[in-house]
């Protein structure tokens, strides 16, 4: 429905009103901002006065469009750096600010919180979706302090500390950071060596190459500051890979053997001092047993000195008894007296033969009888039969 169609709906109010014209709405503006400054006031103006009033209109509308293209804006992670005719005039932070436009006045944007890297040894490039790396040997290639060549990749985190002396005080920061730190990564290396770099040295040559390389950085004053140096990767050169690999090998298998070799030695000492302490104490008890032997031969030694002093003939007989008792409990000679006139046959060595047999037999029958008690009973009827 048009708006014509009905009065209440006109957006130009009621009575009919009909939006005014384009060209009428620009004609009054124009003079209305002639009469401002001074120009024709009527509602009509001249032919002669158009155009110097388009000119005043169109230089003031330049003016302030020039003046207002020297509002900025800086983002919290940025500085702002301006510059009169070229030369330092000031530093800004976040917020809006405002500058001669240009050409008095420019204004460069620095982040100084965004981490930047800087590759050493080899390069990442990224095409769209897809990530390229390439070895640059002609970076990754060092010398060591014992004379052997090692292909070592860093990566080195920096960000700019001072916006002013990262513009001004040398051309090209970032490749003078990356010059500085491929000179302290060959200091470095050059003074270690090659197992000590591959080992337990990563962590410490790194550190040390960041502590070189910032006090290099400071002493040009280019306002960066490193954050952190990583060891990408550290091996020997592609040519002799294959034989480093036999040497670490041979090295693992050293380290392997000693392990063993310290194992069995753990196992194996404390026996040894175990046994040790053994012989040790049996000993001190041999010698304890063997004294207190000899301390009692000779206690009973004395005795018997001291009864043979008071009765020599009774203690010479009783001894002389004691000792062929002794003597003739563990022989199977019989001594029979010479002054008998019959003579006398005994197979004495035989009977007791025979009485030891015995003894063994009876022994091992009651032995059987603990052992199977249900032959107890074939004994006795075998004796009743009998």
């Amino acid at each position: 429905m048009a708006w014509n169609d009905n009065n209440n709906q006109n957006p130009w109010g009621g009575d009919n009103q009909t939006p005014p014209e384009l060209d009428e709405v620009i004609k009054d503006f124009k003079n209305k901002f002639n009469g401002a400054f001074g120009s024709n006031k009527s509602g009509k103006s001249s032919t002669p006065s158009a155009p110097q009033g388009s000119v005043k209109f169109i230089a003031i509308v330049a003016v302030l469009v020039w003046m207002l293209s020297g509002i900025y804006i800086i983002d919290p992670a940025e500085k702002g750096i301006v510059l009169r005719f070229g030369a330092f005039q000031e530093e800004t932070s976040q917020g809006p600010h405002w500058h001669l436009p240009f050409p008095i006045e420019t204004v460069n944007r620095i982040n100084v919180e965004q981490i930047r890297t800087a590759e050493i040894g080899y390069r990442n490039v990224v095409k769209g979706s897809r990530r390229f790396g390439g070895n640059v040997s002609s970076e990754s290639l060092m010398l060591t302090k014992d004379e052997n060549m090692i292909d070592a990749k860093f990566a080195v985190q920096y960000k700019v500390n001072d916006a002013q002396a990262y513009l001004f005080n040398v051309a090209n920061p970032d490749t003078t950071l990356r010059h500085v730190s491929e000179s302290a990564i060959r200091q470095m290396v050059g003074r270690n060596t090659m197992d000590f770099i591959l080992t337990e040295g990563r962590v410490s040559i790194a550190d040390d190459i960041k502590e070189r390389s910032q006090e290099l950085l400071d002493l040009y004053k280019t306002g960066l500051y490193i954050t952190t140096v990583n060891m990408q990767d550290a091996q020997p050169p592609e040519q002799v890979q294959a034989s480093f690999s036999d040497a670490v090998k041979a090295r693992e298998d050293k380290q392997r053997l000693i392990n063993e070799a310290q194992t069995y030695a753990n196992d194996i000492l404390p026996k040894s001092r175990g046994l040790a302490a053994r012989l040790l104490e049996e000993s001190r008890a041999y010698k304890s047993e063997v004294v207190s032997k000899s301390e009692g031969e000779s206690s009973r030694f004395k005795q018997i000195l001291a009864e043979y002093e008071k009765a020599p003939a009774v203690t010479k007989e009783r001894l002389y008894r004691e000792t062929m008792e002794s003597v003739l409990a563990s022989t199977s000679k019989v001594v029979v007296d010479s002054k008998a006139n019959s003579m006398m046959y005994l197979p004495i060595d035989k009977l007791i033969n025979a009485k030891q047999s015995n003894t063994q037999i009876t022994i091992q029958e009651s032995q059987q009888q603990v052992e199977n008690p249900n032959n107890v009973r074939n004994v006795f009827r075998n004796r009743g039969v009998r």
